[in-house]
């Protein structure tokens, strides 16, 4: 089931002026004969220039929601025209990820052979989601499904741009978890991590290499985020 992961502005995304990975390898060999491009793209830049305003104020908004908790100001680029990157992990492999940080966390219990269809009701990922329980891998584990490029702990609600309930975390902290993830299992280096992300699995891969498939994908873009300083979200 595709699953695409977006690092660069919001507005931008809104706008949908970014490519997927399956739009991208289409247009690489050769399969887009659009006619009217100058057109589509100045469809495209009409709309980010609306859509920009509304996610400066969101922005606003949402760093204000936080009151005390919340960190230093949330500041990133919404230009037009800046860098973006994306990457499809699909959600076996993210999901394969998520239940093998859940599993690390809770080694008493049996961890399956292959991601169960229901993964959401894992015994192990419902534990790390408990209150109350300090998760290692909380802005992996907890549902996230935007992450901004600013450093803090926690993960929170709020509403997105289009105002659906939706659970936020940090891009910085999220490379550091997946780093303590990779140190605390597998040990590889950064040249084994990319020759993952070169194997896309089998349908009917075990649950450590399509985790592996997973982690090689959400770890480069998590760091891009964070050099970019540029947020990092799903697209569901």
């Amino acid at each position: 089931m595709a699953l695409d992961v977006y690092v660069g502005s919001l507005t931008r995304y809104y706008a949908r002026d970014w490519e997927g990975t399956a739009e991208r390898a289409t247009r690489d060999r050769g399969g887009d004969r659009e006619t009217n491009r100058s057109s589509a793209a100045s469809d495209r830049l009409k709309e980010a220039e609306r859509l920009r305003p509304r996610v400066l104020a969101w922005r606003t908004a949402l760093h204000g929601s936080l009151g005390a908790d919340a960190p230093v100001p949330f500041e990133w680029s919404e230009s037009l025209d800046g860098p973006h990157f994306t990457g499809r992990p699909g959600w076996a492999s993210f999901g394969s990820l998520v239940l093998w940080a859940a599993y690390i966390e809770h080694p008493s219990l049996r961890r399956p052979p292959t991601l169960p269809e229901l993964w959401d009701d894992d015994p192990a990922l419902m534990r790390s989601n408990a209150e109350g329980f300090r998760s290692r891998f909380a802005h992996l584990v907890r549902k996230v499904e935007l992450w901004l490029p600013v450093s803090f702990p926690f993960t929170f609600e709020a509403n997105d741009v289009d105002g659906r309930r939706i659970v936020i975390g940090s891009a910085d902290t999220l490379s550091r978890q997946l780093a303590d993830l990779n140190n605390a299992t597998w040990k590889v280096d950064s040249n084994e991590i990319v020759s993952w992300s070169r194997r896309p699995p089998l349908d009917d891969a075990p649950l450590e290499i399509r985790a592996r498939y997973g982690f090689a994908i959400l770890s480069a873009l998590a760091r891009r985020a964070v050099e970019h300083r540029l947020p990092m979200k799903l697209d569901t």
